[in-house]
């Protein structure tokens, strides 16, 4: 089966190319969904299938890059991204970046990073995890009370942890007009820095936190958490696929494969956030990460107990969290589409 595998003539690793594929078709449709590059799950999938993790973090960034900025313009037309505060966070995303790219270099001569970054994002997921079924939880009790009570389940909210940030009144105050919020710059510039920290390290565009960080530390309805959350990921990708190739740590034939198929994928994922909004999103979301947090876990047991078997079984198991969740993404997709062209017809 030697035809199934493509020789990376930078990494200098053998790599199973369809499973490049299918990374990067899922991932971009899983990435215009949710509102991020995807690459808190093409990093541990690359490395996966078999990149070192410098290689994996640099070639994901590349990727992810070209792909969020198509799913940008998208959203874009859907009035979904607040690009006000999109240019407010980058101040804090570009130093962020950089100084988690040098932690990278310095622990690679280390010889730490593998351990280092599997750890890192086990511990990230597992939190975000928490906090988004958290979130739901809290506002399905709420509903419960209202419906007690004979209140209107649509006032019953989740967490809104973004109400205490939004009482810190440190000038300059702007208005971000399509979030429809009011808060200090320190505040989106604060998320910004510590999700564009995490991105040089863990080689995602910092929307694995980031969109969760617009909603419930920055207070943005979801659908413009996603919008806006891609727009910063365009940008931080652009710089970070310089920094990182700069260092030599990008494999291009690789991020070329996955862009193809990435491309396609988020004008569906994109789209489909018409058709799928606020909790939706976020349920979806968190089954997502847990998926990607128990194929790191498959991983790191694999190397602790010596058993090759978990190797190929956390392989499989990425690769079916990604196509599992992308066909549910393209389902709700075509039953959108097929409601909005039958209420046309009615209409006509």
């Amino acid at each position: 089966m030697e035809w199934l595998y493509v020789l990376m003539p930078i990494a200098g690793v053998k790599i199973f190319w369809p499973g490049l594929i299918i990374l990067g078709v899922g991932v971009g449709i899983i990435g215009g969904f949710f509102g991020m590059g995807g690459a808190w799950m093409v990093t541990p999938g690359l490395n996966i299938l078999g990149f070192p993790m410098a290689f994996a973090i640099g070639t994901d960034i590349a990727h992810m890059a070209g792909k969020s900025l198509i799913s940008t313009m998208r959203h874009g037309k859907f009035g979904n991204v607040d690009y006000k505060l999109g240019i407010v966070m980058l101040i804090g995303t570009v130093v962020g970046f950089e100084i988690g790219a040098q932690m990278i270099m310095w622990l690679e001569r280390l010889g730490s990073v593998e351990k280092v970054v599997r750890y890192l994002y086990v511990v990230l997921l597992a939190c975000i995890a928490w906090m988004v079924f958290h979130d739901i939880n809290v506002k399905k009790r709420k509903e419960a009370e209202m419906l007690a009570s004979g209140g209107d389940i649509k006032d019953a909210k989740g967490v809104e942890w973004h109400k205490t940030f939004h009482a810190i009144k440190i000038p300059p105050m702007m208005h971000f007009n399509e979030a429809g919020i009011y808060c200090s710059m320190w505040l989106p510039v604060a998320v910004s820095f510590f999700t564009g920290w995490l991105a040089g390290i863990l080689g995602i565009g910092g929307g694995l936190i980031r969109m969760p960080s617009l909603i419930y530390l920055v207070g943005c309805p979801t659908h413009v958490a996603v919008g806006t959350d891609l727009f910063e990921v365009a940008i931080s990708g652009l710089y970070g696929a310089g920094t990182y190739t700069y260092k030599g740590r990008t494999e291009l034939v690789a991020a070329v494969i996955m862009l193809i198929g990435a491309s396609m994928g988020a004008q569906v994922g994109a789209v489909a956030t018409k058709y799928i909004k606020g909790y939706g999103i976020r349920y979806a979301f968190g089954l997502a990460v847990v998926g990607c947090m128990v194929s790191i876990i498959l991983k790191l047991a694999a190397k602790q107990y010596n058993m090759p078997i978990l190797d190929d079984v956390s392989t499989f198991f990425v690769l079916g969290v990604v196509s599992t969740l992308s066909l549910y993404i393209l389902v709700r997709f075509i039953a959108g589409c097929k409601r909005e062209l039958a209420m046309i017809a009615a209409r006509g």
